[in-house]
């Protein structure tokens, strides 16, 4: 950030936002700030939940105040990559093909329930999500910009449901697990439906995102903390020196490198600072490393899940 008035506004917009997702949201603190990282870094977020802990919501929430082009896509196993690419139509009367395009061409996709689609709909996505453009026929079409893919998954009922290929989870710079909310939000929230709920109103627009974007590249990295971010995503691929290598069948790659780089320089930017510190690190290591370590039968047997792996990572690999 080149000088006060960068620091002022990124506050007073982070404060407006926080203040129009309160209008509708309780708690959900985590869920929130994530979101908004991925948003200035401009990449995907996965929201994993049990149905009802408003990950839909907050999705809808957080398009309205972007002010830019929102579509909802319930997946379902008998979706079609046509329902979601779009498809070519001909006309008789012309003798030609024309395109339709489908609701993919927004800004903000909610992928509701993504784990349901069949394959042939996540390869039509992960195109998508890393070229941002769509193949219809023999033409590609570019996709909007921002183009965000919010996806939301339940962690429980397996029935009926596709496990997401690696690729494309790689693709997703935030998994989010999202919580059960505590007592007193849980009476918040019921003290809420009695009342009508604000509608929460724009703060961000495109040139906004593009100034959060361009800010968060000034965000100051100590080398060392670099050499970190490093050393902590290949600990993960050779855990041998920290004895989790029964535990760990594969580790993350360097994509994982480039996101936890740019997700720290997000958070320190909505925090006010110019710099990174290993606090930002160790805190959104979990949300990029999760979702890109592929457990042992051994460690699943063993009650391990990933967030415990990663803690250990973090435990074995020293921040400065």
């Amino acid at each position: 950030m080149n000088d006060e008035n960068d620091t002022l506004w990124i506050q007073h917009k982070i404060q407006m936002f926080k203040n129009e997702m309160k209008k509708v949201l309780v708690g959900q603190d985590e869920l929130v700030e994530g979101l908004l990282v991925a948003l200035i870094c401009g990449q995907h977020v996965l929201i994993e939940g049990v149905p009802g802990l408003a990950k839909t919501l907050t999705v809808k929430t957080l398009a309205k105040t972007l002010g830019l082009g929102f579509q909802r896509i319930q997946f379902t196993p008998d979706l079609l990559p046509s329902d979601l690419l779009g498809t070519q139509i001909f006309h008789p009367q012309k003798g030609d093909f024309a395109i339709k395009k489908g609701p993919i061409f927004t800004s903000i996709l909610l992928a509701d329930e993504i784990n349901r689609a069949p394959a042939k709909v996540q390869s039509a996505l992960l195109e998508a999500m890393e070229e941002r453009q769509v193949t219809l026929g023999e033409e590609t079409f570019p996709l909007p910009r921002p183009f965000l893919v919010l996806a939301t998954q339940n962690p429980i009922e397996q029935e009926g449901t596709y496990s997401l290929p690696e690729a494309q989870l790689d693709r997703f710079m935030l998994k989010i697990h999202v919580d059960y909310p505590t007592r007193d939000q849980e009476l918040n929230i019921l003290r809420q439906k009695k009342t009508q709920t604000q509608e929460p109103e724009q703060v961000f627009n495109l040139e906004d995102l593009d100034r959060l974007h361009s800010l968060a590249t000034q965000v100051h990295v100590d080398p060392l903390l670099e050499e970190f971010i490093v050393d902590l995503v290949r600990s993960s691929r050779d855990s041998k020196p920290l004895g989790l290598d029964n535990y760990l069948r594969w580790g993350a790659g360097p994509r994982a490198v480039y996101f936890l780089l740019w997700a720290a320089r997000a958070k320190a930017l909505i925090e006010g600072r110019n710099f990174v510190l290993p606090e930002d690190l160790k805190a959104l290591a979990p949300g990029i490393l999760r979702h890109r370590l592929l457990l042992s039968y051994e460690a699943l047997a063993d009650g391990k899940t990933p967030d415990d792996l990663v803690r250990a990572l973090l435990a074995g690999v020293p921040a400065p």
